[in-house]
């Protein structure tokens, strides 16, 4: 299975402050997803799997079919957007991952989720 360049995958993210316990090491963050189908046939998601990593080292894989409770099918041109959240054990972290697409015609593909950061307003010091 390849991975094509036709998926579009961008995300935006925002510190859960009132969903966090610092003193515990559980900063939790929000993210917003956006899937474009940029290719000329329609695809299902299938599979998403994730790497989030804080930090300090911790690393956790999550795996699971769909997202959010829904597999949605993508037009070409189409668009699905999403919301979810993670914790972390750091005030900064990142994710990527990818998501496991098939076409109509049942050919499955993989398509990757860049990295993307997560931090604590004011949690880096810059020099």
């Amino acid at each position: 299975m390849e991975e094509p360049t036709h998926i579009k995958v961008t995300a935006t993210t925002r510190y859960l402050e009132s969903h966090s316990n610092p003193e515990q090491g559980e900063y939790a963050f929000g993210y917003a997803i956006t899937i474009l189908n940029e290719g000329p046939k329609p695809a299902k998601l299938l599979q998403r799997h994730w790497i989030v990593m804080s930090d300090n080292g911790r690393r956790q894989e999550v795996r699971g079919e769909g997202v959010v409770g829904e597999k949605p099918r993508l037009e070409p041109g189409g668009v699905f957007n999403y919301t979810s959240w993670t914790v972390l054990e750091t005030p900064t972290g990142q994710m990527e991952g990818r998501y496991l697409f098939i076409t109509d015609e049942g050919e499955q593909f993989w398509a990757s989720i860049p990295p993307f950061f997560m931090e604590v307003p004011g949690s880096r010091v810059l020099h």
